[in-house]
């Protein structure tokens, strides 16, 4: 087989993405607009473009996406630890700075996954406690305990209120002030 053509100066064509990856994006796709029972392994293979066999052939069903996509997000939330780990202002405001929605990879993995937890899908409640207990364990190293605590509720009602105000449409325009606001308090607590 012939390698892709190029395009002027020699650049490749870009490839499609791999199927595997795009059948996993339409499955967090799916749970985020319709959720989990209407994301069926028939919508999911619609939805990526590839037969019902080619998903079947990545994901032999729908326990197999569910276990794939909670090992994204366990990736993405490592990957936010460490930056939270290494911000230059302190994990605390890293935590509430990206507490708004802003439609990043682990925004998507993390709305999906709610999805699941919703219909009681116990080891997706699992993931998310211990993502919450390592966020609270760095958050805690930054402000103590106590604050760490605090952090977290304020960045999760930034980032709920976010979303149930058409923040995953609209932005976060508003918000920038309230984050603002919360970095203020958080300056206080630290005192």
């Amino acid at each position: 087989m012939e390698p892709p053509k190029p395009l002027g100066n020699d650049v490749p064509m870009p490839r499609k993405p791999v199927a595997r990856d795009a059948v996993l994006d339409a499955y967090e796709a799916l749970l985020i607009e319709v959720g989990e029972r209407a994301a069926t392994l028939d919508a999911v293979a619609k939805r990526a473009g590839v037969s019902k066999g080619g998903l079947l052939y990545h994901f032999p069903n729908k326990e197999a996406l569910t276990t794939a996509l909670l090992e994204r997000l366990d990736l993405l939330a490592d990957e936010d630890t460490e930056l939270m780990k290494a911000a230059p202002d302190g994990s605390a405001a890293y935590f509430i700075r990206s507490s708004l929605w802003a439609d990043t990879p682990m925004d998507r993995a993390f709305v999906a996954a709610t999805r699941l937890a919703e219909v009681a899908h116990e080891e997706t409640r699992r993931r998310f406690a211990a993502i919450q207990q390592r966020w609270l364990d760095v958050l805690a190293e930054d402000v103590g305990p106590e604050v760490a605590k605090a952090v977290s509720y304020m960045g999760d009602g930034l980032y709920f209120n976010a979303i149930f105000e058409g923040g995953q449409e609209g932005g976060n325009a508003g918000r920038e002030a309230d984050v603002e606001i919360l970095l203020g308090v958080l300056e206080r607590l630290r005192k």
